[in-house]
């Protein structure tokens, strides 16, 4: 797949990451802050099998090196084969959690990817970042 810079984001991608976003801040509405990650992911697994959105949970991925796969990867989540969501539970999201995304997204060819840090008292609140390329 070739990437073309500042090609739009597909339509039916971002359809996918507002309902994720609806997912998390409903799950972060019920829980509120102060859980550990693991919680978290399981809640909106939850949240996602209710609203019928379909999702893989730990996916693992491989990077591609020269001629070589290299394992190593895992995804928090995979939702709609086309979002992917990386969760948190930290005082503020971080440079490196964006590159952590950013590696994500160029080894399995998506464009979107969304960290998410349920560790703030209201997740609108610079609590969701996009990540594309």
């Amino acid at each position: 797949m070739t990437i073309k810079l500042y090609e739009p984001i597909p339509e039916a991608t971002e359809e996918v990451a507002r309902a994720l976003i609806g997912c998390a801040i409903t799950v972060h509405r019920v829980l509120g802050p102060g859980f550990k990650e693991p919680i978290y992911q399981r809640a909106l697994c939850l949240e996602l099998d209710s609203q019928g959105i379909s999702y893989e949970s730990e996916k693992r991925v491989s990077v591609r090196y020269k001629r070589w796969e290299i394992p190593g990867h895992r995804l928090d989540l995979l939702v709609g084969g086309c979002v992917i969501a990386e969760l948190k539970v930290d005082s503020k999201l971080r440079e490196l959690h964006r590159r952590q995304v950013l590696s994500y997204l160029k080894a399995t060819d998506l464009r979107l990817g969304l960290l998410i840090n349920f560790n703030l008292e209201i997740l609108k609140d610079g609590g969701i970042k996009r990540v594309a390329l």
